[in-house]
């Protein structure tokens, strides 16, 4: 199974700008439905296929969120970038996702229930701070998921 399509394990041109993520991150974080409560957990990126797609796995020590398991990859025909997230609570979505000016961005348009969330990269102090927002109406955002990543290691 190892030698099937060999030549397609290479580098993503499109994820290249994700290459600052790989490694793996401490994190603390907050969440409104969680008041008073710090979230300690941690987070790693690393390429998968020699660089084809970018995974991302989180987990948190106190159990309050679920670990869960991200794929990302393009669609070179239109340019754009996606994630597919999956977790232990069987959860799974699909975001577009960004990465410019060391700003990463996932987020989800769904009536139902939106998502997004921003991270600006620290490069200097091995950091990312990243602040999520929901929508469950259509209209009014609230907050959500807040993260502080700190960089363990640059590689994972």
């Amino acid at each position: 199974m190892k030698n099937i399509a060999q030549k397609a394990a290479i580098p993503n041109p499109l994820l290249e700008p994700f290459a600052v993520l790989i490694g793996e991150w401490e994190t603390v974080g907050y969440h409104p439905y969680l008041p008073g409560k710090v979230l300690h957990g941690r987070t790693s990126f690393s390429w998968m296929e020699e660089g084809a797609f970018l995974m991302m796995r989180s987990e948190n020590e106190e159990g309050n969120l679920p670990s869960g398991i991200a794929i990302f990859g393009s669609d070179d025909a239109v340019g754009e970038l996606f994630m597919l997230y999956f977790d232990e609570r069987k959860v799974s979505r699909k975001y577009e996702v960004s990465l410019q000016d060391k700003v990463f961005k996932w987020w989800r348009n769904d009536p139902a229930f939106s998502q997004r969330f921003t991270c600006l990269i620290n490069d200097l102090d091995g950091t990312m701070i990243g602040k999520g927002e929901m929508c469950k109406d259509g209209t009014s955002w609230e907050k959500d998921l807040e993260l502080t990543y700190r960089r363990v290691s640059k590689t994972a």
